[in-house]
């Protein structure tokens, strides 16, 4: 036995809907807890600098890329570990800047990031930091 086909409903007006949708407002970065908010997560392939990196692994707030100069067909290879920080969204006039996850600066080298030889050494310097 078959049912019968069911028929397309079309639109239909609520009176006062109009009225709702012009009441609400636009996201923000204020508010809520660290817990609920998300980042913009890193990239997993960027340029910077005459450089090429790659991510090729990433365990919970650590991350290893792959370094390559772009300035020679037969480049070397190097890896750099990083320790993933945070930073909050913030405002600059009309502009609102997402909450991001952010790559150490030179001024942070040492700290959260080391740049090492080979592959090898990487996995070993991620695993020294979380220990």
């Amino acid at each position: 036995m078959s049912a019968a086909p069911r028929k397309k409903r079309g639109l239909v007006a609520v009176p006062g809907s109009m009225e709702l949708s012009r009441a609400k407002t636009r996201a923000t970065a204020v508010g809520g807890g660290k817990k609920g908010r998300s980042y913009r997560p890193l990239p997993t392939r960027f340029r910077h600098d005459g450089f090429e990196y790659r991510q090729i692994v990433r365990e919970h707030n650590a991350a290893i890329y792959e370094q390559r100069w772009t300035g020679c067909a037969d480049s070397s290879v190097c890896y750099e570990v990083i320790r993933i920080r945070r930073r909050e969204g913030f405002q600059i006039g009309a502009r609102l800047v997402e909450a991001a996850e952010i790559y150490p600066n030179s001024e942070a080298w040492g700290v959260d990031g080391w740049t090492v030889l080979t592959r090898d050494a990487a996995f070993e310097k991620r695993r020294e930091i979380y220990r």
